[in-house]
């Protein structure tokens, strides 16, 4: 016996269906003694009719109201939020006839509803929608609710900087990606509300719907009478959820099939945008508490290429997304040159958004992708499948792209219409090493021709130094350090900024002139560039700028070092300690001979 077979799992999910089944079965044996003269069909068909109108209707409704609710309660926080969404799953929890009591109290003679509407919400076609309605709503409710917590937010926020409104939003991006959960739970409120029988029954027991139809039949004529009654309602539903099954084949049948392509069209000679940065460059200035955690950062720069520098929790991405106004910040304040973006909605900046994930929506294809952004330029939008390498791409979805392509798309997407602002969050960071190293440089050549001001997230200071002229240095949601990249490397204002820019084997040294340091034992560094701070300082050299060379200073090894990507060699320089890359393999103990690029020497005063 094979070891599937031999687990139980099988035979549990057996023993459940052949349950489940049971009773169909019996019914077809139970065909043979049935009594089919003796039902009224005429009735029996405006039964069905009417269990399919209400059912239907109640469905559009709760997909009308329930939606919306369902977002609420995924998107707000907060206690009254949670309260709501346990009570609007309480019908869920009733017995159908303690619903349907509860109905009277609103909907019957003496209720509210009631004497407003007089009487016509009990013993009616409407009563009969409202009683299933209240039943079946909270299906949908808990589908669309779970549905749009387990949506990467990322997705939405995109949206909103690609110049869509809020209904647009939600009606272009947030539904579509959600569709499938959606429709799941509309199918189940619509077998809940055609099958209802407590509630209907208390509210409503005229028309008689096909679940009150067939308990009075059964109380008039018996068993033998409810095979003729019972078989609509089996031939509907199955029918239902047989369409549904369909639908949602088809669906996945066309996500997994490539895209004909569409027609070519036809688009005018790409011009440059109509808003190139304005002098000035970007300036912010926040201060918000959320969650627990306080932000105050102010930075100001008139260079084209930035990066926000920090580690884990920092306060980056909240940076970012205050920028873009997907955070509000009433006292904040946002400019690109001259234009104030505080005041303005997210879809009103003109800004380009690349989030961590990328966000790109799963309905569409490439070229969807790039036509979804409010006031799309076809020809930049051309311009960039080509200059990207996404030509032959353009009719694929997300997930028929690598992680690389897929940056190139979200890329493009925020620069298919004229914008002055590029925000990049963590771009890279998804990637494997050698990916990686090759969209930076991409990226770094791509920077040149935009005519945009590009500021970016990153937690590594090789990305920030690359993609970057000026650079902030920010932890725990606090600037440390801000500056020219070169200068903010070099002068660290203190070790914690240090280790954020890289550095790894951290001493200490005596500042014995402008630009040298003393190690003890007769033994100095020159370190050019600024001066260097007065008294004991800490200095660092990245290992990669360390190398063994016959003809430089000397040195011994301490010890090797083959924890990292590559091997690595512990020298000491006088009284110093420092890492090198090192290929050969050298004892401890043994002296060398070494040189380093003074250039990428890091010195910062000590406290």
């Amino acid at each position: 016996m094979s070891r599937s077979l031999a687990s139980p799992l099988p035979w549990l999910a057996a023993l459940l269906a052949m349950y489940l089944l049971a009773p169909l079965l019996a019914g077809v044996q139970a065909a043979a003694a049935t009594h089919w003269s003796s039902v009224d069909y005429g009735a029996l068909a405006h039964a069905c009719a009417v269990s399919l109108a209400s059912a239907s209707l109640a469905t559009a409704l709760t997909a009308l109201c329930g939606i919306p609710l369902g977002w609420l309660l995924a998107r707000v926080r907060g206690r009254a939020m949670s309260v709501l969404g346990l009570l609007v799953q309480l019908p869920l929890a009733l017995p159908p006839l303690a619903s349907g009591v509860l109905l009277l109290f609103l909907l019957g003679y003496h209720g509210p509803l009631g004497r407003l509407a007089h009487g016509a919400l009990t013993d009616s076609f409407a009563g009969i929608v409202l009683a299933e309605t209240f039943v079946s709503a909270p299906f949908v409710i808990i589908a669309a609710r779970s549905a749009f917590a387990a949506m990467d937010p990322a997705i939405e926020d995109v949206a909103a900087t690609l110049g869509r409104g809020r209904l647009a939003v939600f009606l272009r991006a947030t539904l579509p990606t959600t569709r499938a959960a959606l429709l799941a739970g509309l199918l189940l409120a619509w077998l809940r509300a055609f099958g209802e029988f407590g509630a209907t029954v208390m509210v409503a027991y005229h028309p008689y719907s096909l679940p009150v139809y067939t308990y009075v039949a059964f109380g008039e004529q018996g068993l033998p009478a409810m095979l003729p009654v019972l078989l609509p309602a089996l031939v509907l539903a199955l029918g239902v959820m047989a369409l549904s099954t369909l639908a949602g084949t088809r669906r996945a049948a066309r996500a997994r099939a490539p895209i004909t392509p569409r027609r070519a069209v036809s688009t005018p000679p790409y011009a440059a945008p109509e808003l190139p940065p304005a002098p000035g460059g970007l300036s912010f200035s926040f201060e918000k508490s959320l969650r627990g955690f306080s932000l105050a950062v102010h930075w100001q720069s008139t260079a084209r290429r930035l990066a926000i520098l920090g580690p884990s929790g920092s306060g980056k991405s909240l940076t970012l997304k205050l920028i873009a106004g997907l955070e509000r910040c009433p006292h904040g304040t946002t400019h690109i040159g001259t234009r104030e973006l505080s005041t303005l909605p997210p879809e009103a900046r003109r800004i380009g958004y690349v989030p961590q994930s990328y966000a790109l929506f799963p309905h569409l294809d490439v070229q969807g992708q790039l036509a979804f952004p409010a006031g799309a330029d076809p020809a930049l939008a051309a311009r960039w499948l080509e200059r990207l390498g996404l030509g032959a791409l353009e009719h694929r979805r997300p997930a028929e792209l690598s992680l690389g392509q897929q940056q190139r798309v979200a890329l493009a997407r925020a620069l298919v219409r004229p914008t002055e602002l590029l925000l990049l969050d963590e771009p890279f960071s998804a990637l494997d090493a050698p990916l990686r190293a090759a969209l930076r440089r991409e990226l770094r050549a791509l920077q040149a021709e935009l005519p945009v001001v590009t500021l970016l997230v990153t937690h590594d200071p090789g990305e920030a130094l690359l993609l970057a002229d000026d650079i902030l240095v920010l932890a725990e949601g606090r600037p440390l350090q801000s500056g020219p990249a070169a200068e903010v490397l070099r002068r660290p204002v203190n070790e914690l900024a240090a280790r954020l820019l890289g550095a790894e084997d951290v001493n200490t040294a005596l500042s014995a002139g402008t630009h040298e340091l003393a190690l003890g034992r007769a033994t100095t560094l020159v370190v050019p560039g600024a001066a260097l701070p007065a008294g004991r300082v800490g200095w660092s050299v990245p290992a990669d700028r360390v190398w063994l060379h016959e003809s430089g200073r000397y040195g011994g090894i301490v010890e090797r070092r083959t924890d990292g990507p590559l091997p690595r060699a512990l020298i000491r320089f006088g009284d110093a300690l420092i890492g090198a890359a090192c290929a050969a393999d050298l004892p401890a103990g043994q002296p060398c001979r070494f040189d380093l690029d003074a250039e990428r020497i890091q010195v910062w005063p000590l406290e």
